[in-house]
């Protein structure tokens, strides 16, 4: 691997730490900043909805900006949407504004959405390049992100550390990492790519495909699960199981630590078992997680449950991607088409279940994603299209 590309590969690892050190940064002080706005669950969830507003439009309209522009500019820009709206949801903070901090999370939300396709189609163009796989230690980054932001958020959770000058300094940190990473990504990778998504997306024959469909069932189950521990699991632990807030910060650091070790070590497993036999597992470790969440009492038991949470959401979403290419012509089709059936539900099915919890509560509302967590393990042999592939290779 010659330097350049290297360097290249070493900014694309950046690019995807930063969002996770950033996102888990805003998780950990949820419960600071709800007290601050004055927020019921029900409000909260309003608040959450921005930054799925945002993500949604900015996953949509990445596709075709990379087509058009290539992508360093939308990782460029993506990247300053993120650092502009940390100061906004700092000034918010401190201002005790919520349309302040809905704009930041919107902008925040628009800008993760757009930086993240451009960044996978620049990383699939290094594993090109190199021949090396790069793509799944990079959305471990994201999950190593999510770890340092967490507990970096902890401390000064337990400090009294002021919200608006954490979000402040994660602001500074990302400033600079946007400058100094940027200068390594090329110009031109992306440009007329066609069918990303945003582009037209995935043809409607496309849901005809049974096989696909149930694909995107798993991965709207295990991506709700995802998502509902990055948006709710402090306050979960807060006001469900009445942890103070550090200690409510210390589990979700748990599960993003679960997650990363998930996806680092998946490979291994996959190699080894299967996709189906990993599939079930990680549902079946996601259910158990979710069942001593929501029925049990005790909150050292509760805590330590999220780490299987954690864990068996970790590969959920790269399996199901990896297996929707898979099934037929097309590919790029059939990965956007699971892959925004992915991040619908990652992103609105969460602030979602704000509303029931403001009805039920947060343990009650976290039925819904047992049942769809349930639901995956059944469905999950969809996911092993080996058997497919092998056929219709014979049969040419």
């Amino acid at each position: 691997m010659d330097l350049a590309t290297r360097r290249r590969r070493q900014a694309l690892f950046l690019f995807f730490l930063l969002p996770g050190i950033a996102l888990s940064s805003w998780v950990t002080r949820t419960p600071d900043i709800r007290d601050g706005l004055h927020a019921s669950t029900g409000q909260m969830g309003w608040i959450l909805f921005a930054l799925s507003l945002g993500s949604m439009a900015g996953i949509l309209s990445s596709g075709r900006l990379v087509s058009r522009y290539g992508t360093r500019p939308v990782i460029g820009l993506g990247t300053a949407l993120i650092v502009v709206s940390l100061a906004v949801i700092s000034a918010g903070a401190l201002l005790s504004s919520v349309p302040l901090v809905m704009a930041g999370l919107c902008g925040f939300g628009a800008g993760t959405g757009a930086g993240d396709v451009a960044v996978n189609v620049d990383g699939a163009d290094v594993e090109r390049i190199t021949g090396r796989t790069t793509l799944p230690a990079l959305h471990g980054c994201w999950s190593l992100g999510t770890v340092i932001g967490a507990c970096t958020g902890i401390a000064a959770t337990a400090a009294g550390f002021p919200v608006h000058w954490h979000l402040a300094a994660v602001t500074l940190l990302s400033a600079a990492i946007l400058l100094y990473a940027i200068r390594s990504v090329p110009a031109g990778t992306g440009l007329g790519t066609p069918g990303e998504p945003g582009n037209g997306g995935p043809r409607p024959a496309l849901w005809k495909d049974t096989r696909l469909v149930l694909i995107g069932a798993i991965v709207l189950a295990m991506a709700l699960a995802e998502g509902a521990a990055n948006d709710w699991l402090p306050l979960l632990m807060v006001d469900g199981h009445g942890l103070d807030a550090t200690a409510g910060s210390l589990v979700y650091a748990g599960f993003a630590a679960a997650m990363t070790i998930g996806r680092f070590a998946g490979t291994f497993f996959l190699d080894r078992f299967g996709r189906t036999t990993v599939m079930r597992a990680g549902a079946a470790s996601g259910a158990l997680g979710l069942l001593l969440v929501i029925f049990s009492d005790n909150a050292v038991v509760a805590g330590a449950a999220v780490l299987f949470w954690g864990l068996g959401a970790s590969l959920g979403f790269p399996v199901a991607l990896s297996a929707a290419g898979e099934t037929g012509p097309e590919q790029t089709a059939r990965v956007s088409l699971v892959a925004t059936i992915g991040y619908v539900a990652f992103l609105v099915g969460p602030p979602g279940l704000g509303f029931l919890g403001d009805e039920w509560g947060l343990r009650p509302a976290m039925l819904v994603v047992l049942a769809f967590v349930a639901a995956a393990f059944v469905l999950a042999p969809a996911v092993d299209t080996r058997l497919r592939t092998a056929g219709e290779r014979s049969s040419t």
